[in-house]
């Protein structure tokens, strides 16, 4: 990332229309993505407020061949979407550190001496990496081996595999509601899902076609159909209808089925999304019912300060021809 400002640009549209810009909510702060740009807003511990913008590269009118495919473009995006919104999250979290912790956190601390005393950088970085498989490891353990298994104990279930598929589908989706009930009883993820508010409600003020003041972005709604929490939602309901083809009822080969039609149920949610985002029609209503009244727990209603960061996120991401922003 390069090109810090303090200072984004002012502009909105004239008219009301579907954007392209999507963002993410983050310690403290916001991510925007537009067109060509990308930016991020924080508010730092002593109430300032950092903005970073950089250029999107492959973007707009020049996307790659491999972005303009359907299926694969939802692969790539879900993927480098993962990638950007992981560092800009990270990013947003060392900037709520102070200078005296700051200094802290360069000092090393014991583990980390003991790690250099016995091993050399290649193996901590081995390390390192292990622990991240580990995560990716368990996240498949909880959301695709563990309700196959759970299936797999009543026999009644598995004498068809629609209802299997349907009964896996069911579990994953409790498992999914009860994580995101659980963590918004959390005051810090709580503050982290005010500022997803802010980010769609401030989205929706820009797509009216209205001013970017606190007073217009407080009166829009936080719902919005292009939300990660929407596109989650689909991928798992996704998965119920792309199982109920796999012949297979033995857990573990039903395990190793969906990792590999993973890519194309994540790529049929990305289309999903896509229409459901600039569509009106009553079927996409209908495709977004369901992620929206989830959305009800994964966003909260915003302050004032909150969506002061969202607009200053978002401001850099308007293009100067907003033609190139219409979905």
């Amino acid at each position: 990332m390069s090109d810090i400002t303090k200072q984004a640009p002012d502009a909105c549209p004239l008219n009301p229309h579907k954007s392209k810009i999507g963002g993410q909510a983050l310690i403290e702060g916001v991510m925007m993505k537009g067109a060509y740009k990308g930016a991020m807003a924080c508010r730092l511990p002593d109430g300032s407020v950092d903005v970073e913008i950089w250029d999107l590269k492959n973007s707009g009118k020049n996307k790659p061949w491999y972005r303009k495919i359907p299926l694969i473009r939802g692969c790539y995006s879900f993927i480098f979407s993962m990638i950007d919104g992981y560092k800009c999250l990270m990013k947003s979290a060392e900037k709520q550190m102070t200078e005296e912790e700051s200094e802290q956190e360069e000092q090393p601390s014991k583990f980390e001496l003991w790690l250099d005393a016995h091993f050399n950088e290649k193996t901590v970085e081995a390390i390192m990496m292990i622990g991240m498989v580990l995560g990716v490891v368990l996240s498949l353990a909880l959301f695709l081996f563990l309700p196959k298994w759970l299936v797999g104990l009543i026999k009644p279930l598995t004498a068809n595999r629609i209802l299997q598929s349907f009964s896996e589908g069911i579990i994953k989706i409790i498992i999914f509601v009860g994580y995101m009930a659980v963590t918004s009883t959390m005051k810090d993820i709580r503050r982290t899902y005010e500022y997803h508010g802010a980010e769609h409600k401030t989205i929706a003020c820009f797509e009216a076609g209205l001013p970017l003041t606190v007073e217009n972005v407080q009166k829009q709604i936080r719902l919005h159909p292009r939300c990660g929490t929407s596109f989650i939602f689909l991928t798992l309901f996704i998965s119920i209808l792309v199982m109920c083809l796999v012949p297979f009822t033995i857990p573990w080969q039903r395990f190793l089925c969906s990792l590999c039609l993973l890519p194309i149920t994540v790529g049929c949610s990305f289309e999903c999304i896509q229409f459901a985002g600039r569509s009106n029609s009553k079927f996409a209503k209908f495709l977004s019912w369901p992620g929206l009244q989830l959305q009800r727990i994964t966003t909260k209603e915003p302050d004032a300060s909150q969506i002061e960061i969202a607009i200053a996120a978002l401001k850099p991401c308007i293009p100067d021809n907003l033609e190139d922003d219409q979905w």
